[in-house]
């Protein structure tokens, strides 16, 4: 059996579940969460529930019942969870060139112990989170999330946003990803200026997530 792990893995590298209108269901990655995970034409399903339970709710080849209040609502009930939002998911290749990524973080600081509400959050949903902060009051949060995946989120002081920085600190977290890896960022659909950041540090959309947390 495959996993929620693997399939990710292979998103970084270029390789996508099938287009074929089709769903898999694989173990929940966790304790912490269960999740949701459509990629163009094929919807993953990661959590402990049963192959029959989930035909009797969703009609084959129907892509957006997974995704929809009825099913997500029923799989809060099962789980003894809640959704936590419905993201976007935005994937960008570590930069690997040593120049690039020293170029890139070059004004980064790690504050560790930081106690800030983005870090304390990301402590709820991530492993081995570190924050890094510039000489702008910017924040980059990175950690280990679903799946054991590299995660990234950004903080723009409101005084400093729309002159480019938050673009910078979204490059910036490439820099701090193994180099052999990829970041991933979960952005609400409807925050357009955070979804322009990100694609303008070369992050690109790969699929959308439903987040299952206790």
């Amino acid at each position: 059996m495959t996993s929620l792990a693997a399939i990710l893995r292979g998103a970084e590298r270029g390789v996508f579940p099938p287009p074929d209108l089709g769903l898999t269901l694989v173990p929940a990655p966790s304790d912490r969460e269960s999740c949701v995970v459509a990629f163009t034409g094929h919807v993953v399903i990661a959590a402990d529930v049963d192959p029959a339970w989930v035909a009797e709710r969703i009609p084959d080849g129907d892509l957006s019942a997974p995704t929809n209040p009825p099913f997500l609502s029923a799989l809060e009930d099962f789980t003894g969870r809640r959704v936590n939002a419905i993201d976007a998911m935005l994937l960008a290749p570590a930069l690997v060139d040593p120049a690039e990524r020293a170029a890139a973080t070059a004004e980064l600081t790690e504050l560790p112990n930081l106690d800030h509400p983005r870090v304390r959050r990301a402590w709820r949903y991530r492993d081995d989170v570190r924050a890094y902060g510039d000489t702008h009051g910017g924040l980059v949060v990175t950690g280990r999330g679903l799946a054991g995946r590299f995660e990234c989120a950004l903080e723009v002081p409101a005084e400093a946003r729309g002159q480019g920085y938050g673009r910078r600190l979204a490059y910036a977290a490439r820099g701090l990803c193994p180099p052999d890896g990829a970041v991933w960022a979960q952005v609400t659909p409807g925050n357009a200026a955070s979804l322009r950041t990100f694609l303008a540090a070369g992050y690109k959309p790969v699929g959308s997530e439903a987040l299952l947390v206790k």
